[in-house]
């Protein structure tokens, strides 16, 4: 009996031990089965703050210088150019004259219409004293007076005409051109010169849609030439056009005072910079932190580790910066490069 006992004990004791070491066995297994804990990749990007700065609009154009006026010496009647008394390139004044035509036509012309004008004031005389001995008629008087106005009418015609045989400088400036010499017969409106003022000058730029609303009038705007390096012209804003042409470019006209000996010629290729700072402090972000075009703008903003993307509006570039009208709030973390690799919710290190 007691042998039976001892023998049970072992076999209880052995089976114990069997169990254990299977149990420990699968336990080992397990913990060599499963799987690894999942650790989050942290996506790398660079990264800047948004911040606060005085808004500074940077633009320079290119445009050309036109004269302050231009305008043609036009023959207002027809007839030969008897004389012709200027040169190319000659400092004209106003009202100067520059030519004269064949008057013997006009002044024939007047002489006749003048003695129809002294014939009928003596016949309106004569017939006027008449009436009054009512040996004439009121209807004869009356047809005399007519015929005596028509006569001084002509008279006054005639009298420009011949004046109209001067051909003066409709503004001063310099000749820059002179179609006809002397002796050719010209027609009424026939060109005879052309004057350039240059006295003043405009520059004449194109403005796109975003930069014509950074501009005023009356801004003072710096003028620079390759022709003149290191030399500045100081011009003022004197015209924007209300209406943009079809490639929806706005034109803008510069004065500048050009009386210095007119230095700078009429077609010289210039640079406009219209750059300024202001008073206004806009919030600003790197241009290379936008992921879509600027009307459908969006950014990264990195919070806690993590990249949200969110959608922002924005306003004026300003040297590699772009101005964010909404959107964003000073010192937001917003990224600049690995955009490509991030969608909203993304974990992200940012590296320098």
């Amino acid at each position: 009996m007691k042998t039976k006992y001892i023998v049970l004990t072992a076999l209880l004791a052995i089976a114990a031990l069997i169990v254990f070491r299977l149990t420990s066995n699968k336990k080992k297994l397990d913990e060599k089965n499963k799987p690894a804990p999942a650790t989050a990749v942290l996506i790398p990007v660079k990264a800047a703050t948004a911040k606060e700065q005085l808004l500074e609009i940077s633009m320079v154009k290119t445009g050309n210088l036109a004269p302050f006026k231009e305008a043609k010496a036009l023959a207002k009647t027809g007839g030969t150019l008897l004389q012709v008394r200027f040169k190319l390139g000659d400092q004209v004044s106003e009202g100067q004259v520059l030519a004269l035509t064949d008057t013997r036509s006009q002044q024939l012309e007047l002489q006749k219409a003048e003695t129809s004008v002294a014939k009928l004031r003596n016949d309106l005389n004569t017939y006027t004293e008449l009436l009054q001995g009512k040996a004439a008629t009121q209807e004869q008087v009356n047809n005399i007076r007519q015929d005596y106005s028509n006569a001084v009418n002509q008279a006054g015609q005639a009298r420009k005409n011949l004046a109209d045989a001067s051909i003066k400088a409709p503004t001063s400036g310099i000749i820059s051109a002179r179609p006809v010499e002397e002796g050719v017969f010209v027609n009424a409106g026939a060109e005879i010169a052309t004057i350039v003022n240059l006295s003043r000058a405009k520059v004449q730029v194109n403005l796109t849609e975003a930069e014509v609303y950074q501009i005023a009038q009356g801004q003072k705007v710096k003028i620079t030439t390759d022709v003149y390096p290191g030399k500045m012209f100081a011009g003022t804003v004197t015209f924007i056009s209300p209406q943009a042409d079809q490639t929806h470019n706005y034109l803008v006209e510069i004065q500048i005072d050009n009386s210095q000996k007119a230095i700078l010629r009429s077609g010289t290729f210039v640079y406009a910079d219209f750059s300024e700072k202001t008073s206004q402090r806009v919030l600003v972000i790197p241009r290379e932190a936008l992921t879509e075009s600027i009307k459908n703008a969006s950014v990264y903003v990195v919070e806690n580790g993590i990249a949200r993307q969110k959608s922002i509006q924005t306003g004026a570039e300003m040297g590699g910066m772009i101005t964010v009208t909404s959107g964003l709030k000073a010192g937001d973390q917003v990224v600049t490069s690995g955009q490509i690799n991030l969608k909203d919710g993304t974990p992200v290190s940012i590296s320098n």
